[in-house]
């Protein structure tokens, strides 16, 4: 762990084991943090919280090109423990480590050009400053299926606008985690500005988003989860970028090929472990059976399941039991219903661990089903049929989830008229629920299981500051 600028063991001196779940073989002995640790962290955050918000925007910025640059340096070892640790293909990987430039590279710029406003005062001679202060601590817990690029999503901006950091990640993911954390600690930030804890969340997790040194918390994870966070940081500025359900609609009108290639990307993508996932497939019923052919086709030629160590993988196992076992159960569920397997159906065989799933196509899935009302989190491609875009927007807004949905349709009216109507807080038209970018504001809907607030770009940085009001006489 780092802690106040030192690599440190748990103040317990008690470690877990961490194993691949590619290969099954231990990989790595992490600390096993608990709430001293944690506390620990939060102090130093707080010792080193005054001397870094008064540190000038442009060298903070400079200290996040450094941070850009390490990992420049590290593509290849960080590539290789991502696939070790998660369980992604190399291909995956390298996206990833190349999407984690961006984000640190984003959050320097936007630093220097984060700014307050001069309102008008009532009396003329008066002038008024409305100035952007760091909060002063942030806590960020993030989650397995992305181990760089989340938890720069909420780090790299909190850190850019003045704040000092303590992050734990998910215990699944901590060794990936320690090589990010080893690039942030090569760029000579002030010892306390950045904090690294591992433990289990219910422990370490907890006492970073309750502690009363912890000004705001950053969250990226399930819906379960988040809130539980939300209730341990109550009056705490937050950011909670929570689970989804899709979904992605397909209209009697759409271009079929293009709508079928970006389903294998909204489906199978980190096998289907992301909470922009095309969880269900709205699809109207004139082109059901066409849709569904073009798919399983494309599944069956471009979806290989396989050790993501090879360069021919695009598809690795799942990163754990406990996500391998709710496909199980939601797709059991599904087929118990009347669906039909036509691609996949159940997990591989004759590989290193049981965490292989094989990319599924499920037809006719009833709208009620586990898997078109829950989050499944794994490599499946769930098809509904519909008979109106008005249903598919009934269907989209009946869901608790209100994260991302798509729409392929060749009219642009009809899409125009879905993103008004569809409560999700980012509407991709004739693209894949997978597809987003790395400086635009990303986040769930209001009153909906899939959080408050907003990461991507400078977003998380509303956020992580707070406006003082200053009245010059």
């Amino acid at each position: 762990m780092f802690v106040d600028g030192a690599w440190v063991e748990a103040a317990s001196g008690v470690t877990f084991t961490a194993s691949s779940p590619a290969t099954g073989e231990a990989i790595a002995e992490v600390p096993e943090g608990d709430r001293e640790d944690a506390q620990r962290a939060i102090a130093a955050a707080n010792g080193a919280a005054e001397a870094w918000a008064r540190t000038g925007a442009f060298e903070r910025a400079a200290a996040m090109h450094r941070v850009a640059d390490e990992v420049e340096r590290r593509r290849d070892t960080l590539t290789h423990t991502l696939t070790l640790d998660q369980g992604k293909p190399l291909s995956e990987s390298r996206d990833e480590v190349d999407e984690l430039v961006h984000y640190w590279r984003n959050a320097a710029e936007d630093a220097k050009r984060l700014e307050g406003r001069v309102p008008n005062s009532v009396s003329g001679d008066k002038r008024v400053l409305l100035l952007r202060r760091p909060r002063g601590v942030i806590g960020v817990i993030t989650p397995w299926n992305w181990p760089y690029t989340m938890p720069a999503e909420l780090v790299a901006p909190a850190l850019a606008c003045g704040n000092t950091v303590v992050w734990t990640p998910a215990s699944t993911t901590a060794v990936a985690g320690a090589a990010l954390a080893e690039c942030v600690a090569e760029a000579d930030l002030p010892p306390g500005v950045f904090n690294f804890v591992t433990g289990p969340g219910a422990t370490v997790g907890d006492e970073i988003a309750r502690n009363a040194g912890i000004h705001g918390v950053g969250f990226i994870g399930s819906t379960e989860t988040g809130r539980r966070v939300a209730e341990a940081a109550a009056g705490k500025a937050a950011v909670l970028e929570l689970g989804g359900n899709g979904p992605v609609v397909v209209l009697e009108d759409a271009d079929l090929d293009l709508a079928a290639e970006a389903t294998v990307a909204a489906c199978f993508l980190c096998a289907g472990q992301s909470c922009t996932a095309g969880e269900r497939l709205l699809v109207h019923r004139d082109v059901r059976e066409e849709f569904v052919a073009k798919l399983a086709r494309l599944v069956t030629e471009r979806v290989l399941l396989g050790d993501p160590f090879a360069e021919e993988t695009t598809m690795g196992p799942l990163n754990n039991e406990g996500v391998a076992a709710k496909m199980d159960e939601h797709v059991a569920d599904a087929l118990e219903r009347g669906a039909r397997a036509v691609h996949g159906g159940e997990r591989a065989t004759g590989f290193p661990t049981d965490l292989f799933w094989q990319p599924t196509v499920l037809d006719g899935v009833p709208p009620d089903a586990l898997i078109a009302t829950e989050e499944t989190f794994g490599p499946v491609a769930p098809v509904v049929a519909i008979d109106s875009l008005e249903q598919a927007i009934e269907l989209a807004n009946a869901s608790p989830y209100g994260l991302l949905s798509a729409i392929f349709t060749r009219d642009l009216a009809k899409g125009l008229r879905y993103a008004d109507a569809v409560r999700t807080g980012w509407v991709n038209v004739n693209e894949s629920s997978n597809y987003w970018e790395t400086h635009l504001p990303f986040g769930g809907r209001s009153g909906s299981a899939s959080g408050i607030g907003r990461v991507g770009g400078s977003a998380p940085m509303e956020t992580f500051t707070e406006l003082q009001t200053v009245v010059i006489a």
